[in-house]
């Protein structure tokens, strides 16, 4: 996999680890961990920000739960930082309970909005080298205008699912239908703003969302993909992104 490479490691590093857990007392543990592991994630020093998010069925994300995959989204102050906190407790909890594990390293290349009242993200203020880029929306739906923002979404998954651009999609959040996290992979920007501004579902649904006012907080951001450790979906997670 080709990945950008960051001479300064004092940057800050975003890392997004999936988990697949296959056995019903595996999904149960998994789904119990988004209240337990919460004590556990305060204590890790080196972190600024951190998310436990579910994610949903089907291409890019849908309302039904998917509860064979969880992610963990860690801010860090650098690499190192990084590096030290992936040895934590808390992930060899996870990982002894999952049949698969993804961990992509991350970092800031544009943000704009606020998660949970902040700007988690620091941005780089290099350009990126050539690689694979990350975009991250999040957004939180307010709620008179849930069904109109459901009705678009079948449209916009099937769209992401059939564009072969993408290497790697995943439709997480912290609580169902409310607050909704989008990630995806692509090659390089070319690709990734042809999806964005082309016509169809996805134009459509961004225009009816800035006409509506839908979302009552949101954040956009886009991520130079500096690593990828382990497997996701049967494939080396370096092959997966290649």
């Amino acid at each position: 996999m080709a990945t950008h490479s960051v001479e300064d490691r004092t940057i800050q590093t975003v890392t997004l680890s999936l988990f697949r857990f296959g056995p019903i007392p595996a999904r149960i543990w998994a789904f119990a961990q988004m209240g337990f592991a919460r004590l556990a994630m305060r204590r890790l020093p080196e972190l600024s920000f951190w998310k436990l998010l579910g994610s949903g069925m089907g291409e890019g994300f849908t309302p039904i739960p998917n509860t064979a995959v969880y992610a963990i989204l860690c801010v860090w102050s650098d690499e190192a930082a990084a590096a030290r906190g992936l040895r934590a407790p808390v992930f060899d909890r996870y990982a002894r309970h999952a049949v698969e594990i993804c961990t992509l390293t991350l970092h800031p290349l544009t943000s704009r909005g606020r998660w949970s009242g902040v700007s988690p993200f620091r941005p780089l203020s290099e350009r990126p080298g050539p690689g694979p880029l990350a975009a991250l929306t999040r957004a939180t739906v307010r709620p008179g205008n849930l069904l109109r923002f459901w009705r678009r979404v079948p449209d916009i998954s099937r769209r992401i699912g059939d564009n072969t651009d993408v290497l790697l999609k995943i439709g997480v959040g912290e609580v169902p239908f409310l607050h909704q996290v989008t990630f995806s992979i692509w090659p390089d920007a070319a690709s990734m703003a042809r999806f964005a501004r082309t016509s169809g579902p996805h134009a459509a649904a961004i225009e009816a969302v800035r006409a509506g006012d839908w979302f009552a907080e949101e954040l956009y951001a886009r991520f130079a993909v500096a690593d990828a450790h382990g497997v996701w979906q049967g494939r080396p997670a370096a092959e997966v992104l290649s």
